[in-house]
């Protein structure tokens, strides 16, 4: 059994934020291909969380980096 690092636990959970920002931006695209003002409410909820998963990467990123206090 080997000892996670810093390294790859940092990797993981870029890993994982970018395929939630992805599937959040899927479930964007298929609700608007469902029609109606409604839906179309509900995908603009799901582009705006995939945006912040993306600017989360990003502050994940700046922190591992040392760049944010």
């Amino acid at each position: 059994m080997s000892v996670p690092t810093q390294g790859e636990k940092f990797s993981e959970l870029l890993n994982h934020l970018r395929l939630a920002e992805e599937d959040a931006a899927m479930l964007a695209h298929l609700t608007r291909a469902q029609g109606g003002h409604k839906d179309n409410t509900l995908a603009d909820g799901w582009l705006r969380i995939s945006e912040l998963l993306r600017k989360t990467c990003h502050y994940v990123t700046q922190l591992a980096q040392g760049k944010l206090q």
